[in-house]
């Protein structure tokens, strides 16, 4: 087995491991020969099981260092995920509170790159909810990457929610984060993961 550190990215709502910062992740990692396992997992949308596949790949890892890295709703549970284990998580433009915003989303949704389609129920919405971890007793384990053109998501939610985190607020840009590899040497030096 793999003895390299394993960094786990978990994809947003509507989103899968095809997303375009899953692929610019991947090929930045391997044009710099990065000793780093990329583990990128099908989240589906039932929140609880989507934790506990995150938490089951963080146990699978054994004694190796693990880091997180999400985007919008993949940084709620990266959120979640690093608030139960004590591991260090990057955020990208992360969902404060997924369980409000996407209310707006209740019934049938298909996901954007696989055309797959599911019901997001209010259930789901009691699991979002429910997992929210509340004040993080250890902020410092947290990297926040925030543009504030986000059209998805008010940057001042994350910027409030995450006081005490690392920030890194670029103006303008977009909800999917415009030039993402350029922040990933700062985001794999924070994971402890390599110096670039």
């Amino acid at each position: 087995m793999s003895q390299q550190p394993r960094l786990i990215y978990l994809h947003g709502f509507r989103s899968s491991p095809q997303s375009q910062k899953v692929t610019e992740l991947r090929e930045w990692l391997a044009a710099r020969d990065v000793p780093v396992e990329l583990v990128t997992p099908e989240l589906g949308f039932a929140p609880d099981e989507a934790v506990a596949r995150v938490a089951s790949l963080v146990d699978e890892a054994g004694d190796r260092p693990v880091g997180l890295m999400g985007s919008s709703l993949g940084g709620y549970y990266a959120t979640v995920v690093a608030a139960r284990s004590g591991l260090p998580a990057v955020l990208v433009n992360p969902a404060v509170a997924p369980y409000r915003l996407l209310r707006g989303y209740l019934g049938v949704q298909e996901n954007l790159y696989t055309g797959e389609r599911f019901e997001v129920t209010e259930t789901h919405m009691h699991q979002l909810s429910d997992m929210d971890p509340g004040p993080l007793a250890h902020p410092e384990r947290f990297l926040v990457l925030l543009q504030t053109g986000d059209e998805t998501l008010d940057f001042r939610e994350a910027v409030t929610r995450y006081a005490g985190a690392s920030q890194w607020i670029q103006p303008g840009g977009d909800h999917r984060f415009q030039d993402f590899p350029r922040v990933l040497p700062a985001a794999l030096a924070f994971l402890g993961m390599g110096s670039f």
